[in-house]
């Protein structure tokens, strides 16, 4: 008889840290519990499906939280927010409250929170917030253990791709001063065996330790590595006169993130975030890797295309925070419709194109086009079309695509559903099923007034040049 697995509650199962440290879990052994918001988001290989349950629960409402099983060993707490709402330590400090409270009425022997390092006097708002859910969460009846990082090196993770798409894209920077301040970033890869071999461990239990790699670097060093490591020449000029919305908007309009992550992140980069010791590396046996070791795994990582998860799939990325479910019925009446029809010879091969749209494959036709619109949108505060996709081939429902939001997929039946998240008077889908053999191309815009009407009256020209172009090609083998 085999023993019983011990039970994991996975807080953040969605999330960065979440989809990484789960394929570890289960291969340890561990049964996990991920918690969700929202079930249709959630996706793990059909591998891991036996060792995985899946709860819908939102901890800001008291009323989801029985479901939470009174059975479980240990859990993470993974959750955190990058916005820059006006109560968003309010919102951070009631959720990691109804964690404790439903956690502590469990058998739960060990509670694993990762945070920031917070060894400076004077800290920003994220960093002192997490610091107050720390001191929540120290309160509750279980052994608590609190991981705080750095700056996290890995594909997809928020900082790499910031660091990336700056030296990628400008042969010579005019930065703000904080690019002095230091920092000692870490590998994801060793973020992940921290946060596992800590698991159970008695020597960790109702302690807090700093977590990072080998190098103490400034933010400069740190871009200047990124350019050695691709073999480009770099040159930064740093300025003292950037604001901090200056700076956010510098953030915002040269890279990937969206606004309200570049306030938050340029806030908390003006804080050093360097390690008081390495004490948890001794007690677990872990020798971290130097940030050029990180970057040089990141770039292989990318280049074969295994990127776990990406900070661009939450919904931080964009300005809709909605459950899929919400949207996966696209609405008939009062909206206007753009829908084309084509046969298909080879559906095998209009699905794999469908599959691969956006990113760096494009949009088929009129690419121009549609980069025009990614600016438009960028301009008026939007996502743009930066945000490409995390798998050239690969879609989960909640992923983004550009501009785009992926609300369901079934690949089998070449039925594929986006949501646009970028900047429109109204709501907007856009469909691709294949039915007994044709393609069905759908563009659904539910306009919001008067502007709205306008909106679809002005763009529509445009459609039938664009869509027109963009099936023709999809159904090409």
């Amino acid at each position: 008889m085999k023993p019983k697995k011990k039970n994991i509650l996975l807080t953040g199962a969605n999330g960065y840290i979440g989809k990484r440290i789960l394929p570890s879990l289960i291969n340890s052994g561990y049964h996990v519990i991920c918690c969700v918001r929202d079930k249709k988001r959630f996706s793990a290989d059909e591998k891991f499906l036996e060792s995985i349950s899946i709860i819908e629960i939102d901890f800001l409402k008291e009323e989801t939280l029985h479901k939470i099983p009174k059975n479980i060993d240990a859990a993470y707490y993974l959750m955190h927010s990058m916005t820059n709402n006006r109560n968003y330590e309010e919102i951070e400090s009631k959720v990691a409250q109804n964690f404790s409270k439903v956690v502590s009425l469990t058998s739960v022997q060990h509670v694993i929170y990762l945070s920031g390092i917070v060894n400076e006097n004077k800290l920003s708002r994220h960093l002192e917030s997490r610091k107050n859910v720390e001191r929540i969460l120290s309160n509750g009846q279980f052994n608590l253990t609190t991981i705080r990082a750095g700056i996290i090196i890995g594909s997809g993770s928020a900082s790499f791709e910031i660091i990336r798409d700056l030296v990628e894209k400008l042969p010579i920077m005019i930065t703000p001063k904080w690019l002095k301040t230091k920092c000692q970033p870490i590998s994801v890869f060793d973020v992940i065996q921290y946060l596992t071999k800590t698991l159970f461990n008695s020597d960790t239990f109702n302690k807090n330790f700093d977590i990072g790699g080998k190098d103490i670097l400034s933010y400069k060093d740190m871009l200047l590595g990124y350019a050695k490591e691709r073999g480009m020449k770099r040159w930064i000029i740093i300025v003292p006169v950037m604001t901090p919305r200056l700076s956010s908007y510098w953030l915002y309009f040269v890279t990937s993130t969206s606004y309200k992550l570049a306030i938050a992140l340029v806030n908390s980069m003006k804080v050093p975030v360097v390690c008081r010791d390495n004490s948890l590396s001794e007690i677990l046996e872990i020798k971290p890797i130097s940030y050029n070791e990180a970057l040089g795994k990141t770039i292989r990582t990318i280049k074969n295309k295994i990127i776990v998860s990406s900070w661009k799939d939450s919904f931080i990325s964009g300005d809709i925070d909605f459950n899929l479910s919400e949207f996966t019925k696209v609405p008939e009446y009062g909206c206007f419709k753009d829908v084309r029809k084509r046969n298909v010879k080879n559906i095998g091969s209009t699905i794999e194109n469908i599959w691969s749209i956006g990113g760096e494959k494009g949009w088929y036709y009129a690419n121009w086009l549609w980069k025009i619109r990614g600016y438009m949108d960028k301009f008026l505060g939007g996502v743009g079309l930066r945000r490409g996709r995390t798998h050239p081939t690969i879609i989960h429902p909640g992923d983004a695509i550009d501009f785009w939001r992926v609300l369901f997929t079934d690949k089998k039946k070449g039925h594929l559903l986006l949501f646009a998240e970028m900047k429109v008077p109204g709501e907007a889908w856009l469909e691709f099923k294949i039915n007994n053999g044709e393609l069905i191309q759908t563009a659904t815009f539910r306009p919001k007034g008067l502007n709205g009407r306008l909106y679809w009256y002005i763009v529509y020209p445009f459609h039938g040049f664009v869509f027109n172009g963009m099936i023709n090609k999809l159904i090409k083998e």
